[in-house]
């Protein structure tokens, strides 16, 4: 059986449904903090906290779990900057009770939701995975601590696990069930699209200044089901004896905001009203992931790898979720 930890959130919930898909047996456990119990799409759920060690010793002692796929964590880079005191307490200070609970259960493997984001900002692009780790925010530093923990925690006790560096996680359940819904919301897709629904007056561009071609920021968006799909592989390697280690996972392909907005308006059919801002504190100008070794190593194929496709499977999602998913207040 495998847990998955804040499998109510966006990458998550899409997790848990394509493990499902697979026959593959789940239980989440999130507190709904900032997940939501609509996007459980089956298996067992368990409302709790993954920092709380009673709720893990009870759930470890109740289900015969093999697998701990590890999401929760806050991702907000501008308020890691402004109060890295809560970022290191749930991303650093719970990991560190999730892995002594795994370790007293014995529970082998994990895999890790971690980020580009340990990396900073690049010194070669496209950024593979011996690019020096160098975080230029909070966020990026807790990702970072916690891959180094299980480095260590797999040397000293066995416990074997993959990090996944996520570039740019974007789109939405292909079939229409699931998408991405964040109070408040700080991705760039899902924000240009509520600003298309009418939900936002603008779109802010944070940054038109940057060394990039249009001088605003580059990333590389990943589709969400696909990094679902690498959590799977990873699993399954190391079920076969795979080593710790950590992959990045992107499409190779860089798209500045000012691309992002104008393939949403391709894709909506309309203009999408803008406002130029300064950049943020802490915002690299060009991530883009070498993702070969998780071609390579674990047979990882990108499924949905092109931008408007991308666009196309959130708009389907916000277009008739225009409340997300309408449980909060």
């Amino acid at each position: 059986m495998i847990c998955v930890i804040g499998g109510a959130g966006y990458i998550g919930s899409h997790c848990v449904k394509r493990l499902l898909e697979r026959g593959y047996n789940v239980v989440t456990l999130d507190n709904l903090e900032a997940g939501h119990l609509a996007a459980v799409v089956g298996g067992e759920f368990i409302q709790g906290d993954y920092t709380d060690r009673w709720s893990l010793d009870g759930l470890f002692s109740s289900y015969p779990i093999e697998c701990v796929m590890h999401f929760a964590a806050y991702a907000s880079v501008a308020e890691s900057m402004t109060d890295p005191a809560r970022f290191y307490r749930l991303n650093v200070v719970g990991g560190y009770v999730l892995l002594e609970a795994m370790r007293a259960h014995r529970i082998p493997y994990l895999i890790f939701s971690s980020s580009a984001a340990t990396y900073g900002e690049p010194r070669q692009v496209p950024i593979a995975e011996d690019h020096p780790q160098e975080p230029t925010n909070a966020y990026g530093e807790t990702k970072r601590a916690f891959e180094q923990m299980l480095r260590w925690y797999d040397v000293a006790f066995g416990l074997r696990s993959i990090s996944l560096r996520y570039f740019n996680a974007a789109g939405a359940d292909p079939d229409g069930q699931l998408g991405e819904d964040h109070h408040p919301e700080t991705h760039l897709i899902p924000l240009v699209l509520l600003t298309a629904l009418g939900k936002r007056a603008v779109i802010k561009i944070f940054g038109t200044d940057y060394d990039t071609p249009d001088g605003t920021a580059i990333r590389d968006y990943i589709h969400v089901t696909d990094l679902a799909d690498a959590h799977i592989l990873a699993y399954e390697a190391l079920k076969r004896g795979a080593p710790t280690t950590a992959y990045n996972l992107g499409n190779g392909l860089g798209y500045s905001v000012r691309e992002v907005i104008r393939t949403a308006e391709q894709v909506v059919g309309r203009s999408i009203p803008q406002e130029e801002a300064p950049r943020r504190a802490g915002d690299p100008a060009r991530l883009v992931a070498s993702a070969e070794r998780a071609r390579r190593e674990l047979g990882w194929q990108p499924q949905y790898a092109d931008l408007r496709t991308i666009i196309e499977t959130a708009w389907r999602w916000h277009s008739t979720h225009p409340d997300g998913y309408a449980d909060r207040v």
